[in-house]
């Protein structure tokens, strides 16, 4: 059964200069159009389960005026919601007010996400980030009033970022007392600013020494995903949904969905969302993608994989497949209790690991 939902708004301010997601600069006479083309897809599409979580995301949700974001939560409030639902809104800082926060609590909302970055000046201009150090802290205290459940972003190894500058964030970012923490090594996207300007990645070793850096200073979270940290009992239930390889319904431009077998991708068109809700990818998912997929996604929790779970959903043992056999002799898989998962050592180097479980040649 489906349990989580995502949302896409893909309205910005500002553009990123990293962002590689569906978005287009907020105009206010796409906005209403917009929400009622959501509405038609969510009718159509919503089955009536009962949701653990939804998660509205973009874009920048929270650059919707106060009463688009009341139409937008008016239209979602159709999503039956379980008693103890995960709601997540994504935020910005310079666009959020203790007025938008107010309603989205009114609304069920008990979860913020804000993408933070980098407290650095020159990074935060490199990354076309629009708010200050201080405008941070007084957002995240105004926020706590209301809704005390809170992610912030980390972005780290950008280009001419130093492991003291890097470590100076960290404290910052400690300082901020949030339940979760997201940290991302920068990618250099194709369709994005960096990648057109033809901005290069830093060198491997210094991202690997950031890396170990940041799960040092975060020693007091709990380290649940390769890139997530959280307090215990704050971890992402919406994105456990992805990484326990479970079904959820997408709706929006751009988003993706899992539903009855099939992943889906709706078009990053606003024109063409707008004219007719259109789907331009769907796949019928077969058993060996749900198994291929079982093993990738499941590794990135570093508690791994359940053994009993997997047993349940497949009707083998998951340490009997050759590939994880193999990684279990050269001890860059372990077996602790229940779990089959990445060796600590091996966690930063995951993905030469995961891409061996693509059309790998197993007997599924």
């Amino acid at each position: 059964m489906i349990k989580s939902a995502y949302i896409h708004i893909p309205f910005c301010d500002t553009i990123c200069s990293y962002c590689d997601f569906c978005k287009v600069y907020y105009h206010k006479e796409l906005i209403l159009p917009y929400l009622s083309a959501l509405e038609n897809e969510i009718k159509n599409n919503y089955k009536g389960e009962s949701l653990s979580t939804i998660y509205v995301g973009g874009g920048t949700p929270s650059s919707l005026s106060k009463e688009e974001l009341r139409k937008l939560l008016e239209i979602l409030s159709v999503l039956k919601k379980e008693e103890t639902c995960e709601y997540t809104v994504e935020c910005n800082i310079e666009n959020i007010t203790e007025e938008k926060i107010k309603l989205f609590s009114s609304f069920g909302v008990n979860r913020i996400s804000i993408g933070v970055q980098t407290f650095q000046e020159k990074y935060l201009s490199f990354l076309n980030r629009k708010h200050t150090k201080e405008e941070v802290f007084e957002k995240v205290d105004m926020i706590k009033k209301y809704i005390p459940n809170l992610n912030i972003d980390l972005i780290y190894a950008i280009p001419g970022e130093t492991l003291e500058e890097l470590d100076n964030d960290l404290e910052q970012f400690l300082s901020l007392e949030v339940p979760h923490i997201s940290t991302y090594s920068l990618i250099i996207e194709e369709n994005t600013v960096l990648n057109n300007k033809s901005i290069k990645p830093i060198d491997e070793e210094l991202d690997f020494k950031m890396y170990e850096l940041i799960e040092k200073k975060l020693n007091q979270y709990h380290h649940y995903e390769i890139s997530n940290f959280s307090f215990p009992g704050y971890e992402s239930k919406h994105n456990l949904t992805y990484w326990n390889n479970d079904e959820y319904y997408g709706f929006g431009s751009g988003s993706s969905g899992y539903v009855d077998g099939v992943r889906y991708t709706n078009t990053k068109s606003i024109n063409h969302y707008l004219k007719e809700y259109k789907r331009v990818e769907e796949n019928r998912i077969s058993l060996k993608e749900k198994i291929e997929n079982e093993f990738i996604l499941g590794f990135r929790k570093l508690d791994g994989i359940s053994i009993t779970n997997f047993e349940k959903k497949y009707g083998k043992n998951p340490i009997h497949f050759k590939t994880v056999e193999y990684f279990i002799d050269k001890n860059m898989l372990e077996v602790k209790g229940d779990f089959l998962r990445i060796s600590k050592d091996y966690i930063y180097i995951s993905n030469e690991i995961l891409v061996s479980f693509i059309d790998c040649q197993e007997d599924f």
